[in-house]
C-alpha cells in the first residue's frame, strides 16, 4: 500500500464517521459507539481498582495483628510447651527477620459495671532488649498510650484496649477492668457451680488500627499475665513469625514444618485468612467477567455502527470500487473506523475511569459500614498491569468488531453497489 493510498483510506474513513452536511463533528452513532467503550473501559477501571483496593486494605489491616507465619501444635490443648527450643529452630531459618511467642484465648470483660462481653485475649512480650517486634500493632497505639503494659506501681498488670471495646466498657487508661476466663476454672464444692479464673488489670492504653474486628474484640496484654488467663503455666499458644518476604510467607512455613515435624505446624498468613482472601478473589473475577461482557456489548454497538455505514455508503463504495479503489483498501478503511473508534473511546475512558478512581482514593466519598465490611471506606488501589491489560484489551475487540463489516463491505460488487437503493 503506498503512502498516497494509507493517506487516501484514513480521509474515507474519517469522512464516514463525521455527520452529514459539511459537519467536523462526529455522526451520534460514531459517538455512541465511542461512548461504548469509553464506558466499559472507564467501569473496568473503576471496578478493578476497588476489588484491588479491598484486597490490600483487608490484607493490611488483617496484618497489623497476624503474623506473617504462626507456628502452632497438633491436639486439643492448644498448649506449646518447648517453645523456647522451637523459637531457637525458627530463628535459624532463612528468610526468618523476627520470631516471638504468642497467647490467644478468650475471656469476659467488664469495667466494674452491670456490662460484660466476650473478648478476645492476645498475650505478647512487653518492649525491651532482644524482644522482636513481629507484627505492626504497637505502631497502632493511640496517643499517649503504649504496650509496655506497665500500672502505676510499675507492676506488668497493664492491659491495651480496642478503642471501640475501650468506649463500650467504658474504659480507659487508669480504669480497672476484670477478665473471667473458663481456662483453669474450678467447681464450688457447696454449690457444684462453676467458678471462673478471675484476673485484675488497669488499663494502661487503647489502640486503633482501623479494621473493626481488632478495635472492636481484642485486649493485649503482657505474655506472663495472658498466660496466667489462659491457664498454660510455661507453656505459649505458639510462635509468631516475621519474614523478610510476605510473599515467600508460604514457602518458608512448609520449610519451617518439615524442619520442626511432629507435632508442630504452621500456618501462613493466606492460610489463616484463607476465606476471606478467596471471596475476594472470586468476586473480583465476577466482577471482572461482568464487565467484560459490557466490552462485548459495546464490540456488537460497533458492529451495528459500522454495519449501518456500509449500508448506507453501499453506492458511494461501489463509486469508489469502479474507480478502482481495491478490496483490501475498503477492508482498510472500516479497520481505520473500528482503531479510531477504539483509540478515542479507550482514551476517554482511561481519563474518566483513573479520575473517578483516583477522586475515590484521596476523598473517600463512599463510605461503609466496618461492623460488615471491616473497613470504614471504599479503598482504591490502581496497578499499572490491570490498567495496562484492560487497555491493551480495549483496543482489541474495537478492531475485531470491524472484521464481519470491513469483509461485507470488501465484498461489493460495483456495479450492484452502484444501482443500491
Amino acid at each position: 500500500m503506498t503512502p498516497s493510498m494509507s493517506r487516501l483510506e484514513l480521509s474515507i474513513a474519517w469522512r464516514y464517521l463525521r455527520s452529514r452536511r459539511g459537519s467536523r463533528l462526529l455522526s451520534l452513532i460514531s459517538v455512541i459507539a465511542i461512548g461504548g467503550v469509553a464506558v466499559g473501559v472507564s467501569a473496568l477501571i473503576v471496578i478493578i481498582a476497588v476489588m484491588n483496593g479491598l484486597q490490600k486494605d483487608l490484607r493490611e489491616k488483617i496484618l497489623v495483628g497476624s503474623p506473617d507465619i504462626r507456628v502452632l501444635t497438633f491436639g486439643d490443648d492448644m498448649k506449646m510447651q518447648s517453645w523456647k527450643d522451637a523459637l531457637g529452630i525458627v530463628k535459624k531459618e532463612p528468610g526468618v527477620v523476627a520470631v516471638a511467642p504468642f497467647v490467644l484465648t478468650q475471656a469476659v470483660a467488664t469495667a466494674g459495671h452491670d456490662y460484660a462481653e466476650g473478648v478476645q485475649v492476645a498475650g505478647i512480650e512487653p518492649p525491651g532488649p532482644g524482644v522482636a517486634d513481629v507484627t505492626s500493632i504497637r505502631q497502632h497505639a493511640i496517643s499517649g498510650s503504649d504496650f509496655r503494659f506497665k500500672t502505676a506501681d510499675g507492676k506488668l498488670k497493664g492491659a491495651v484496649l480496642g478503642k471501640l471495646l475501650g468506649q463500650r466498657l467504658n474504659a480507659y487508661p487508669g480504669d480497672k477492668i476484670t477478665l473471667l476466663s473458663a481456662a483453669g476454672s474450678q467447681v464450688s464444692p457447696v454449690t457444684g457451680a462453676v467458678v471462673p479464673r478471675v484476673n485484675v488489670f488497669e488499663v494502661t492504653g487503647l489502640f486503633e488500627t482501623g479494621m473493626y474486628e481488632y478495635d472492636n474484640s481484642f485486649v493485649y496484654l503482657p505474655l506472663d499475665a495472658a498466660r496466667e488467663v489462659a491457664g498454660l503455666g510455661d507453656a505459649v499458644t505458639g510462635l509468631e513469625v516475621r519474614t523478610t518476604d510476605r510473599w515467600s510467607a508460604r514457602e518458608i512455613a512448609e520449610r519451617l514444618s518439615q524442619r520442626l515435624g511432629f507435632p508442630y505446624r504452621t500456618l501462613d498468613w493466606q492460610e489463616q485468612n484463607g476465606s476471606l482472601f478467596k471471596a475476594l478473589k472470586l468476586e473480583k473475577l465476577a466482577m471482572s467477567v461482568i464487565l467484560f461482557l459490557i466490552m462485548i456489548v459495546a464490540a456488537f454497538n460497533i458492529v451495528s455502527t459500522l454495519t449501518m455505514v456500509v449500508a448506507d455508503k453501499t453506492r458511494e463504495i461501489g463509486i469508489l470500487r469502479a474507480m478502482g479503489l481495491r478490496a483490501r483498501s475498503v477492508k482498510r478503511i472500516f479497520l481505520a473506523q473500528g482503531m479510531v473508534i477504539g483509540m478515542v473511546g479507550t482514551g476517554l475512558g482511561l481519563l474518566l475511569g483513573l479520575g473517578v478512581a483516583l477522586a475515590l482514593q484521596k476523598y473517600k466519598f463512599i463510605a461503609l459500614d466496618p461492623t460488615v465490611y471491616f473497613i470504614d471506606h471504599l479503598p482504591v488501589s490502581l496497578q499499572v498491569g490491570d490498567v495496562a491489560f484492560i487497555v491493551l484489551m480495549s483496543l482489541c475487540i474495537p478492531v475485531l468488531a470491524t472484521i464481519y463489516p470491513a469483509w461485507q463491505a470488501a465484498r461489493l460488487y460495483p456495479v450492484e453497489a452502484i444501482r443500491h437503493e
